[in-house]
């Protein structure tokens, strides 16, 4: 019995090229081919009927597409004219292993594919279209560190822990809110001098002592205070004009000299000499080994000196005024050597770095709010921060080369500096006025503020030259834990008239 031919719409079982269909012959056993329906070969040797757009044809070959590929992160594409990639010895090594020793170096992208295989094998590019990772940057560090070098990283040092509250508080009745004034110094003796309205007393760190030193009576005041080197003595600036030497051990004035007009606000000594600033603008020489009141007078700036500072080897001399000037002397000239403009505000702040001859460090007031940094053999600027407040004082530490600022208008803070970065290691908060006065205690590690707020604050800020240890931070945590014996600290009064007048009262003792 003949089987029925399949319907003539039926689709070929293969699909193969039409140069094949002549070698190609299939006689299917038990299969007739009707009169309606063409022999296999027959329907092989035709050629392919095009679809029609509504069907889609489907093959045993996939090819993606290329456009939905990221073939580009891993190198597999270049540029035409983009370079070859280094020749590393890995890559050559590899090369080698892979192609043979024999096989030629790339050149170019365009000569790689032909002359050896692509370099870029195995290699990831970023996706510069995809979204930045946040761990991006410390991934880029950690490779920057390990790359190059077989050795394993050292460890980053931690950064100094600072205390952020004072280890000592003690009242200052009567100390002036004053900018051009200079009321607090510290002696090489361990001694702190502060100048409290008439008066001036003295403040033993070693024992808590304190002692009066001078009162100037009611027609004077203390404008400003200084510790001779070696410590023994303290010259005193006075409201009239004078300037007093007087020997703390004895507590007896020895000098009385004067030359100014008006009141005398700053004061600095080097090794022989004593210079004061007025607000007359003059600056006076005083040399205590001879009577004259004074051996030479310096007269350059225009409005009142408020900042005086010798250099460490007592070659040069740097003084601020009123007038926005920062003037540098010597004792061979009349004239200063220098004379730098750059400042906008009063110049108070200068200090000279101990670590590095003719570095100059000075700060601006409320219009200026600037530390800039001078290189004193040429007068070239060498670095400027905007510190967002009034600078009021600054000096550097002379264990670790890092210096500290004072600040007024707005914040009130306290701030530690790294130099020559100039990275804050710590800001410091507690005084609810201008910190206008700074002094360092001598071994370099403790620093004692005072503002028009009335007090005195002592901050462990720096560390010591022998071990370079961070102090450790007295915070508001460890009270729990801690013994605090407060009330304790006596209060000295002026019996004269039956006034009281507290001079200093230890608020709070040492932790222990």
């Amino acid at each position: 019995m003949a089987v029925a031919a399949p319907a003539s719409d039926a689709k070929p079982r293969l699909n193969v090229p039409p140069s094949m269909a002549s070698a190609l012959r299939l006689d299917p056993v038990g299969l007739g081919a009707g009169p309606s329906m063409p022999s296999p070969s027959r329907r092989l040797a035709e050629p392919p009927k095009t679809p029609s757009p509504s069907k889609t044809t489907y093959s045993d070959r996939f090819i993606p597409c290329r456009s939905s590929s990221r073939l580009q992160n891993f190198a597999l594409i270049d540029s035409p004219l983009s370079p070859a990639k280094d020749d590393t010895p890995y890559s050559r090594l590899l090369r080698a292993e892979l192609f043979g020793p024999d096989s030629p170096k790339p050149t170019t992208a365009t000569s790689a594919a032909s002359a050896s295989p692509n370099t870029n094998l195995f290699r990831f590019k970023k996706d510069h279209s995809a979204p930045t990772s946040p761990f991006a940057k410390a991934a880029a560090a950690h490779h920057d560190c390990t790359a190059g070098s077989g050795d394993a990283p050292s460890p980053q040092k931690p950064p100094r822990k600072v205390p952020k509250t004072p280890h000592k508080v003690l009242d200052a009745p009567s100390l002036q809110d004053d900018f051009y004034l200079n009321l607090v110094d510290w002696s090489s003796q361990n001694v702190l001098a502060v100048g409290l309205g008439t008066c001036v007393y003295l403040w033993s760190a070693s024992n808590s002592k304190v002692t009066k030193l001078c009162d100037l009576g009611p027609r004077d005041s203390v404008c400003a205070v200084h510790w001779s080197r070696e410590g023994s003595y303290l010259s005193i600036g006075t409201g009239l004009g004078d300037v007093q030497i007087w020997d703390s051990s004895r507590c007896k004035r020895i000098r009385n000299m004067g030359g100014h007009q008006t009141r005398t606000g700053v004061l600095a000594w080097s090794s022989c000499i004593l210079s004061s600033g007025s607000r007359d603008k003059n600056i006076l020489q005083h040399d205590i080994r001879v009577p004259n009141d004074y051996i030479s007078k310096f007269s350059g700036h225009r409005s009142e000196v408020c900042g005086l500072e010798w250099s460490h080897d007592d070659r040069e001399l740097a003084s601020g005024g009123n007038d926005n000037q920062l003037l540098v002397w010597n004792q061979r000239s009349q004239q200063p050597v220098l004379r730098l403009t750059e400042h906008t505000a009063a110049v108070k702040a200068i200090a000279w770095s101990p670590h590095q001859q003719g570095l100059l460090a000075s700060g601006g007031g409320t219009a200026d709010r600037c530390i800039r940094f001078w290189n004193t053999a040429n007068g070239n600027v060498l670095n400027s921060i905007d510190t967002g407040s009034q600078v009021c004082n600054l000096a550097w530490c002379k264990n670790v080369n890092e210096l500290v600022s004072t600040h007024g208008y707005s914040q009130n803070q306290i701030m530690v500096w790294k130099y020559p970065s100039m990275s804050k290691v710590a800001t410091l908060t507690g005084h609810t006025m201008r910190v206008l006065y700074l002094a360092s205690s001598p071994d370099g590690q403790t620093i004692v503020t005072g503002a028009g707020d009335e007090t005195l604050r002592f901050w462990n800020i720096f560390p010591s030259v022998r071990t370079q240890t961070p102090v450790r931070d007295i915070g508001l945590s460890s009270f729990s834990r801690s013994h605090i014996r407060c009330g304790g600290g006596r209060a000295w009064r002026d019996q004269i008239g039956g006034r009281r007048n507290v001079v200093l009262i230890l608020r709070c003792w040492f932790i222990e």
